[in-house]
């Protein structure tokens, strides 16, 4: 009777083989296939999902604004918690990689969308906590991190308009500006974020939408000193930016770099410089024009 015999070759072929009597008893008495299949299979899906837990972690926290060497560690510390001390992440600002060991094939996940939300990066942290300390299982911070991916942590565009607006009012004052010159201020400020949000949702380069916003707030402040609204034109735009400036993404920059992820800290510089560059470029236009 042929039975068949997988051979894993380089063309990883299966083919049929006939074996004579004695030679297949020996091969059904010991049976190799059916213990080890199984437990090989069962061993593999638990890899896999471990590696797909802190895949999703990394995800999250570097989505919504967490430093590159605060997601490494995160990973890391998760996959030992779950029985991987050895395990492997590199992380940039827009790519994830990930494995469990030296032996096993590396896992890539590409970041295409950033925002800030801190309140996530907690949450992450603290399902991370809890995993180490063995208070939750794999599959229960597997579905904490799924409900935390999902969730909406994010202000109605109204709100943000607003506090950018307070903001920009609030900075002029704390730059010595007058309150003649914390009003226009805080009319540039919401119209300028709210050009920023808008135009980004039509055109998807954020270069574009920030250097549009940026000029506007520099016409903003020029006409109000034209029509006697404001005193010093220098106060109300320098406060008028200030929503504009990526302080986080120099912040975590910064601290990339002296945590030694070079190449994080400097791509998260260079993008920092890009929209300081935008903001520049969009005032001194105005500047020059009038």
């Amino acid at each position: 009777m042929p039975i068949r015999v997988d051979l894993l070759g380089e063309c990883g072929d299966n083919r049929i083989y006939n074996i004579p009597g004695e030679d297949q008893e020996k091969l059904e008495s010991t049976d190799p296939i059916s213990d080890t299949a199984d437990t090989g299979s069962t061993g593999n899906t638990s890899t896999y999902e471990i590696i797909d837990l802190c895949l999703l972690a990394g995800k999250i926290m570097l989505q919504s604004g967490a430093e590159t060497y605060r997601v490494e560690d995160t990973m890391t510390r998760m996959a030992a918690a779950l029985g991987f001390p050895g395990a492997h992440s590199y992380v940039t600002p827009t790519v994830i990689m990930f494995t469990t060991s030296r032996t096993e094939p590396v896992k890539l996940f590409r970041i295409a969308e950033r925002t800030t939300d801190l309140q996530k990066v907690s949450e992450v942290n603290d399902i991370s906590r809890r995993l180490s300390e063995r208070q939750i299982t794999a599959a229960a911070a597997r579905e904490r991190l799924g409900k935390v991916d999902d969730a909406a942590h994010a202000y109605p565009v109204w709100l943000q308009i607003a506090a950018a607006a307070l903001t920009g009012g609030c900075f002029t004052i704390m730059f010595k500006g007058s309150v003649q010159d914390a009003l226009p201020a805080l009319l540039a400020s919401g119209l300028g974020y709210a050009a920023v949000i808008y135009l980004h949702r039509l055109v998807q380069v954020r270069f574009f939408a920030e250097f549009s916003a940026s000029f506007l707030i520099g016409l903003l402040a020029f006409f109000s000193v034209q029509f006697g609204f404001g005193r010093e034109m220098d106060k109300i735009i320098i406060g008028s930016v200030m929503p504009l400036v990526p302080g986080l993404l120099i912040t975590n920059a910064v601290r990339d770099l002296m945590a030694g992820h070079l190449v994080s800290g400097i791509s998260k510089g260079a993008d920092a410089f890009l929209t300081a560059f935008a903001i520049g470029t969009g005032i001194g236009l105005v500047l020059s024009l009038f």
